[in-house]
């Protein structure tokens, strides 16, 4: 008879473990649920000074990052943009919420993130948002910085 993971146990139910002081926690979230039939892939991205990022896209799945360098500007539909420094974490949702910017915060120097996206099953990573669904949704974004 093969033993259960604990990994797999409700978290009410998983053992507690405590980490070296070596290990600094950077993140924690309740990611929805991984389907049978998904994937996932951890990416490297290397923004050069001023770099805009992607256009206006969404992830079929929910994704979770750490910038190593520099400074990434960073927006989701219906939260404001911010900026995530060196050290900084980020994730979002995935599914329909779109995700406005992610590109580098910084005019002289590069920014490097990490991404690992989850993929639901039968979809593609990343889908580009056309202009007219942007103008559609408009009302979700929130208030940019220059509208004050």
């Amino acid at each position: 008879m093969a033993e259960k993971n604990p990994a797999q146990a409700p978290p009410a139910e998983r053992p507690e473990v405590s980490l070296p002081p070596e290990v600094k926690l950077l993140q924690e979230v309740a990611p929805p649920f991984f389907p049978e039939g998904g994937s996932a892939m951890t990416i490297l991205v290397e923004w050069p000074p001023g770099h805009p990022g992607l256009p206006p896209h969404r992830h079929s799945g929910p994704s979770f990052g750490y910038v190593m360098e520099g400074a990434l500007r960073f927006e989701l539909e219906g939260e404001p943009e911010r900026v995530v420094e060196a050290g900084g974490t980020f994730w979002e949702p995935g599914g329909d919420v779109i995700h406005y910017q992610d590109g580098n915060a910084l005019t002289d120097a590069q920014t490097k993130f990490v991404v690992t996206m989850v993929c639901a099953p039968g979809q593609p990573m990343l889908t580009l948002v056309d202009e007219e669904e942007l103008k559609e949704r408009a009302h979700l974004r929130a208030p940019r910085p220059s509208e004050g």
